[in-house]
This record gives C-alpha cells, structure tokens and sequence, in this order.
C-alpha cells in the first residue's frame, strides 16, 4: 500500500503500443486502439481510487495528423464512442473531464460532445481527466510566445515582465500542477513533444508493456516505484 503522501498528485501517460499490439495478433491498428480505450476507463478507476488529483492522457499529437485518414477516423469515431458511454460513469465518480491541444482542428461532433462531457462534469471535485487532443508541446509553447508578444506590443506589460510564471500562465496546462509522474508504456523512452516545459522535473517510469495490455496492477506498479524516488527538484533536500 502506498502511502498517500507518497502518491503522485499528476500523472501523464504517453498510451503506446496500440497499433503495434494489433499487428502482432494479426489485427488491424483500430483492433488496438478499441482495446487500448478498455485500458483508460481502468486507469482512471484506478487512479482515482489510489488519490491521484490529475491524470493527463496523450490521446492524440499533432503529428497523428499524419496517419492514414482511415486510422485517423477510427480514433475520432472510438472517442466519440468513449464520451458517450463514460460520461454518466465519469459524472457519478466525481471525475471532472478537461481537454488540451488545438481543439478546433477536431472533428465538430468530437467537439460537442467533448464540450457535453466538460459541462456535465464541470463541479466534480475528485479526478481530474485531462485528454490532450491535438497536442504538441511545441506548438503550445509558440502560441505562449505570441500571447505575450502581443501584450508588449500593445504596452501592456514589458519585457522585463516576462517569467516563468507569465509563460506557464499562457500555455494550455495553466490550469494543471506540473506533472509528478509520466508513464509511458510500450518500450519507447522519449517524450514526443508531450508537456515540454511542464516536465522539467518529472520522474519516468518506462514500461514495455503495450498500452491494450496495462493493467491496473502495472499501473499501481508504476506508483510504487514513484513512491520510492527521492525528489530533489535539482537541490539537495525535496520542496
């Protein structure tokens, strides 16, 4: 058992391994992605029920975009299908869903029904289930940038102003604590341009466990190891 001062408060998953996991059984990708989403309503049970606060799903890049339009519309169709028949589960848990990423590149009806899913759960006060949608850390950091650019231009702060604080404040996790823990599942250790600059001191925990196969187990797992780590933040004793 975990002891609650230990448990991350923010957790974000990279959920790989999906099209891969399919191929290997003989299957087409979409076959993984269908079984991968059994594997998130898992994970948010689970980290609700262990006292994790936050918990933030890299659901689709920017770079996806450049996928075949059929896989491409067969993860929109399984988010559709998610948020139709999670959100009452979502609402009567207490989860309250947010989404980050250029939302307004998505399909309308993702849209809208991400939209219903947010108002339903909008004064959950457990979980918070955050799903970056077309997202890339890059991409938000430059619209950071242009954010507050266009304020000096129009002298309404001047550079000297300009902070890390200021900047956290202009990207679209502003309203999120810096990620404890990220997990990413699969084998594959790199971040691909997933909250750059909010996981400065993030701890990793790498797993070659396909995302279809993470089970509540490997997550409590990944936990554990988190619980033991010694976090210094770059100093020599921990905030």
């Amino acid at each position: 058992m975990l002891k609650q001062h230990n448990v991350p408060r923010h957790v974000a998953i990279i959920m790989d391994g999906n099209g891969r996991w399919a191929e290997r059984q003989g299957e087409a990708r979409a076959f993984g992605h269908h079984s991968g989403a059994t594997r998130v309503r898992e994970v948010v049970e689970t980290a609700g029920e262990m006292g994790v606060k936050f918990l933030t799903l890299y659901a689709f890049s920017e770079e996806n975009w450049r996928r075949p339009d059929e896989e491409v519309n067969a993860l929109f169709a399984l988010l559709i299908s998610y948020l139709k028949e999670e959100v009452e589960r979502l609402h009567e848990n207490g989860v309250r869903l947010k989404s980050i990423g250029n939302i307004d590149r998505l399909p309308i009806d993702c849209q809208e029904w991400l939209k219903h899913v947010e108002i339903r759960t909008a004064d959950n006060q457990g979980l918070t289930l955050v799903l970056a949608l077309s997202y890339g850390a890059r991409s938000d950091m430059v619209r950071a940038c242009q954010s507050i650019a266009m304020d000096v231009q129009r002298g309404l702060i001047i550079p000297s102003q300009i902070d890390e604080a200021l900047i956290q404040s202009r990207l679209s996790t502003s309203i999120l604590p810096e990620p404890d823990l990220l997990i990413r599942t699969s084998g594959e250790q790199r971040l691909s341009n997933f909250l750059l600059w909010e996981m400065a001191y993030t701890e990793f925990h790498f797993t070659n466990v396909h995302w279809p196969d993470f089970s509540k187990d490997d997550f409590a797992a990944a936990l554990a190891v988190y619980s033991e780590r010694e976090r210094r933040f770059g100093g020599l004793i921990s905030p």
